[in-house]
């Protein structure tokens, strides 16, 4: 295994170790020439074990560092062969598989810009993006291609390549395009600025943006998925998540940086997420280390799934666990879940490390080593412990994204005045510990308190009806805004008014008075982005829709 370099300066173990001290002593160091690419698949031994790709039939292909490393290499001089060249960007449509890693080395070592995209992307959503980065070539699959065609229809010049045996000319065939390549292949000389990677934000506020990170982002992830994964690397460690690579939870919270530490990667695609399944994948492979979100806990939980002793650390990030399921985790996972904060344009900068510090229910954690994150005003000033604000990142830092790709406008408004501002709500507490209330435009003001959603949401789902939860503000004549519920009962559970008045009972017995929602609705299921956040956004245009007389647009 590649163990643990200079770049974190993080210690080699944790046991001893405070918080305090982890932050005093961290300082980066980030050297002048880097490239994702060599870091996580030329520097360790070829013979060791890079990925187990599971197959649809449960069987499962092995692959090395050695392959990797010349795959990508192959994959380099061919596309270099078809006119692709540094600063190129080209999109990568492909679930998680061999391929996509190959494809993510290649275009890294090549200077090129790697644009992943979703496989469940429909023709609009695929084409909005390869337009707006100007991809010069798609690499995708059989299942995918028909889309992609019909969404790259619009570029003026496009390679279409193809993983899969009955891709036909003008397709190229990714196992082909590997045969006609070489093994060897330079790497071209890249910096921690040079634009590596484009991952579009999920637009809950607004079109997708493209958020452009630069070769730097690797390193400035590793404090933190270091330590969420309690002293990651350790022997016997192999990693595995349902979230896909093509999102940057998915990608830089488990491929890279597993690889980064020549540690296995288990790679299983599959549509749409089944506890049973997931259960069975993570005793059949050793699983050791996971990145489970937040909705795939929850539907574990419904499942009754035991999984406590095969895994060694859980993380999780996109919406607050709660104590509730925390405590479930230490139940039935035998762990403390370590959950995380970060967004597309600056992700891991904040959450849990259960070996050094005590995970407190309600917290996403405290700021990572190397990440100076602070809560602002309206203003742009620091307010004090316990007051409500927006979260900020400092900069610089070498995580936080370069720049929206195309959009210097978004960019200086996103990065002004020394911080990257989050659009996120919450406070810091005396000790540290961040807590998020939504974000700054789900915050609800109600008869004159400003109210964030998570901890009621959090607070229903302890009800034991309840499979999920949203809450949002609604107009209301008297409060200015009142609290709205959707929920989604769990198996076995039907609406009714008496189960309604149960659920506010539930909450206004364990929050403020103020908190409980005056309103309950009863759902099939949740608008969700594709990395499983509830949208909010969508919840309140489907209220805004109903209170014009639009009543045909049903949630569910």
């Amino acid at each position: 295994m590649g163990g643990r370099t200079t770049h974190t300066q993080l210690p080699s173990g944790l046991e001893g170790e405070t918080y305090d001290k982890l932050r005093e002593s961290f300082a980066w160091q980030v050297p002048h020439s880097l490239n994702i690419g060599s870091l996580c698949a030329d520097r360790h031994a070829a013979g060791s074990l890079a990925m187990v790709e599971v197959l649809p039939d449960r069987t499962s292909r092995a692959h090395t560092f050695g392959d990797l490393a010349a795959a990508s290499n192959r994959l380099a001089n061919a596309l270099g062969g078809l006119g692709i060249s540094s600063g190129d960007r080209v999109a990568i449509v492909l679930p998680q598989r061999f391929e996509t890693g190959v494809a993510h080395i290649a275009l890294y070592k090549m200077g090129a810009i790697a644009v992943p995209m979703s496989s469940l992307f429909g023709p609009d959503a695929l084409g909005y993006r390869l337009q707006d980065c100007d991809a010069a070539a798609v690499i995708t699959d059989e299942a995918s291609i028909d889309v992609v065609t019909e969404a790259a229809a619009a570029l003026t010049s496009v390679e279409l390549i193809v993983a899969g045996e009955s891709a036909q000319p003008p397709h190229h065939r990714f196992d082909e395009l590997l045969a006609s390549g070489s093994p060897s292949y330079e790497v071209r000389p890249t910096g921690p600025d040079t634009p590596a990677l484009i991952i579009y934000t999920s637009g809950t506020t607004g079109p997708p943006k493209g958020a452009m990170h630069g070769h730097r982002v690797l390193v400035g992830h590793l404090p933190g998925f270091e330590l969420s994964h309690n002293g990651f690397p350790q022997p016997g460690d192999r990693f595995w998540t349902p979230a896909d690579w093509s999102w940057i939870g998915g990608l830089m919270d488990c491929l890279m940086p597993s690889w980064y530490h020549g540690v296995p990667v288990v790679a299983a695609p599959r549509r749409g997420f089944d506890p049973e399944w997931a259960a069975d994948l993570l005793r059949r492979e050793k699983v050791r280390n996971t990145f489970l979100p937040p909705t795939a806990l929850k539907l574990l939980r419904e499942a009754g799934v035991q999984l406590a002793g095969g895994l060694r650390s859980v993380m999780s990030g996109g919406e607050a666990l709660g104590a509730e399921m925390l405590e479930w985790g230490r139940t039935h996972l035998g762990l403390v879940i370590n959950e995380i904060y970060g967004q597309t344009e600056a992700n891991y900068v904040v959450g849990n490390s259960a070996m050094v510090w005590p995970v407190q229910p309600g917290s996403m954690g405290r700021p990572y080593p190397g990440h100076d994150v602070a809560v602002l005003d309206r203003e742009g000033k620091k307010v004090g412990p316990g007051e409500p604000g927006e979260f900020a990142v400092r900069v610089p830092d070498p995580v936080v994204f370069l720049g929206y790709w195309g959009r210097p406008a978004e960019t200086g408004e996103k990065v002004r005045d020394g911080w990257l501002h989050t659009g996120d709500a919450g406070y810091m507490a005396e000790d540290g510990y961040l807590f998020f209330s939504g974000r700054v435009d789900d915050v609800i003001n109600s008869a004159g308190y400003r109210i964030g959603p998570s901890e009621i949401e959090d607070c229903i789902l302890g009800h034991p009806a309840v499979a999920m939860a949203a809450v949002i503000g609604v107009p209301d004549e008297l409060r200015g805004e009142a609290i709205k519920a959707f929920v989604l009962l769990g198996e076995g559970y039907e609406p009714a008014p008496a189960l309604e008045d149960q659920i506010r009972q539930h909450v206004r017995e364990r929050l403020a008075a103020y908190e409980y929602p005056r309103q309950i609705e009863f759902v099939s299921s949740l608008p969700m982005t594709t990395t499983g956040k509830v949208r909010r956004s969508e919840l309140r245009r489907i209220e805004a829709a109903r209170q014009a007389g639009m009543e045909h647009w049903p949630i569910g």
